[in-house]
């Protein structure tokens, strides 16, 4: 039975072995596929538009209820200002 993905292995190899540099592949990929093969490539990956958002909210919706690195050396009695110096 055949390799389904044998031209995609091939084009793997050929750059795990040096002979084509990843940027010139990712180029030659993108300008072959539809502006909709890439828009759909992206948000499969989580790299679409809808995936940016800004640091805070990100950091208050993925709140794994784990504490900060700033509250675990506060439990230990040590004090961090905001750019991160120790304060005595």
């Amino acid at each position: 039975m055949a390799d389904p993905r044998e031209q995609t292995n091939r084009l793997l190899e050929m750059i795990d072995d040096g002979q084509l540099d990843p940027m010139m592949a990712v180029t030659m990929c993108v300008k072959w596929m539809s502006e909709d093969d890439v828009a759909e490539m992206l948000d499969a990956n989580e790299l679409s538009e809808r995936f940016d958002e800004d640091d805070e909210d990100y950091d208050e919706l993925e709140d794994d209820g784990q504490p900060t690195w700033e509250q675990e050396w506060a439990d230990f009695g040590e004090v961090y200002d905001d750019e991160s110096t120790l304060i005595d």
